[in-house]
């Protein structure tokens, strides 16, 4: 699904809310490799690019959304072609806060968050929280595990 897309499902993007989740990835992860907006006027995504990935990967990239409404998707892709989601917006298919697993992310797969929280700091440091742990452990079934992280 496009940024444009997903825009306009979640409601108009929040500038300050990617701006804030950038600056926490920026200080918590040292594999941050880049930073940047899929437009440079008028951005709908924010996308951190990563030196490494789970597992066998050698990179990685999450793709954020962060809305208005509060509503935001953290995509992950690595260099293996492995996809994961965490996602809040209203759906048929699955409760408001959800994950999409890996390997592919698919949107018929979606399952309960383990995110409770919906402040955007929070969820930021859950998402990198969840990553991080999947990412030393070399298990990517931790990436939904956790209970109420941060």
């Amino acid at each position: 699904m496009s940024g444009d897309d997903r825009a306009g499902r979640f409601g108009p993007i929040y500038l300050p809310s990617l701006q804030r989740i950038r600056d926490l990835w920026l200080e918590l992860e040292p594999l941050v490799d880049a930073t940047s907006y899929d437009d440079v006027v008028a951005p709908t995504e924010l996308h951190i690019s990563l030196t490494d990935g789970l597992e066998d990967a050698d990179a990685a990239r999450i793709d954020i959304q962060w809305s208005e409404l509060g509503m935001y998707s953290f995509h992950y892709v690595d260099s293996d072609g492995v996809n994961w989601r965490f996602e809040r917006h209203p759906n048929t298919h699955s409760p408001e806060i959800h994950f999409h697993p890996p390997p592919d992310g698919a949107t018929t797969a979606a399952e309960s968050s383990c995110i409770d929280v919906t402040e955007v700091s929070l969820v930021a440091r859950a998402v990198h929280a969840l990553w991080r742990t999947a990412y030393e452990d070399e298990d990517v079934e931790q990436l939904n595990s956790a209970s109420n992280p941060p």
